[in-house]
């Protein structure tokens, strides 16, 4: 069977974005292969990497990439996840043969204040919230072909 290609966007690919594809191909690798990609591509947010550690993740060798050289590339996705808030949902370029583009909006790590350990508190909530909603998409689908 030929997995589903998805593509999680968000601004900087460092923290929501970056979750999500860990998650779908964890939990639904041997139906998707995810990628991720921002449109300004930062550094890794410690927060996630330390609250994805605490879940058995290791992502903090993972590379932030840049959405338009995915697009450039001639990348075919089924569908295309925009991760972030509302405002920012609608720069997401359109992929060639995509078929479905959807918008989860969670908050982003990067904004959150208070000390570490309200910070990380955040976090895991938006990890917690990534990884739910990813099964819901891997369940929904699961429906579908069944």
């Amino acid at each position: 069977m030929k997995k589903a290609r998805v593509l999680f966007v968000c601004i900087h690919n460092s923290a929501r974005s970056q979750m999500a594809e860990t998650f779908l191909n964890a939990l639904g690798g041997d139906q998707f292969e995810a990628e991720s990609a921002g449109f300004e591509p930062g550094q890794l947010n410690p927060l996630v990497v330390e609250a994805m550690k605490e879940i058995g993740y290791d992502i903090s060798g993972n590379k932030p990439k840049e959405v338009f050289d995915l697009y450039k590339q001639g990348r075919i996705y089924t569908h295309v996840v925009t991760v972030c808030d509302e405002g920012n949902a609608e720069k997401c370029p359109v992929f060639p043969g995509m078929m479905n583009r959807l918008h989860w909006s969670f908050a982003d790590p990067s904004g959150f204040q208070g000390t570490h350990s309200e910070k990380l508190e955040k976090t895991r909530e938006v990890r917690d919230s990534i990884k739910k909603k990813v099964q819901e998409f891997i369940d929904h689908a699961n429906q579908n072909t069944n």
